[in-house]
């Protein structure tokens, strides 16, 4: 999972020194005023989410395989504590009633 994450946050750094070279050389459009570095930011995010959709499907199935296997794992063990304490309780019902 945190390989991935560095993967799509490298794809975003990569896109954001793209875009700022295309604005400070005046191929893309500059915000206005003070939002400069905004815009960048944002065309930079819409540009690096398709990019990332695509490139790295393979990294992101390995990442959400690795996710599910941990949910599955906590609901076993979820499940487990509560089969204990219902095996502990019908115990402990059962010798309230012969007592």
């Amino acid at each position: 999972m945190l390989r991935y994450t560095l993967m799509r946050l490298g794809v975003f750094a990569g896109c954001l020194v793209a875009v700022w070279g295309l604005v400070y050389f005046g191929v893309f459009p500059a915000g206005l005023g003070d939002s400069n570095g905004m815009w960048i930011i944002l065309l930079a995010l819409v540009i690096s989410a398709p990019i990332s959709f695509v490139a790295l499907r393979k990294e992101r199935d390995r990442a959400s395989i690795q996710v599910v296997q941990k949910v599955d794992r906590v609901k076993a063990n979820l499940e487990a504590n509560r089969s204990q304490e219902d095996e502990a309780a019908d115990s402990a019902q059962g010798q309230a009633q012969t007592s």
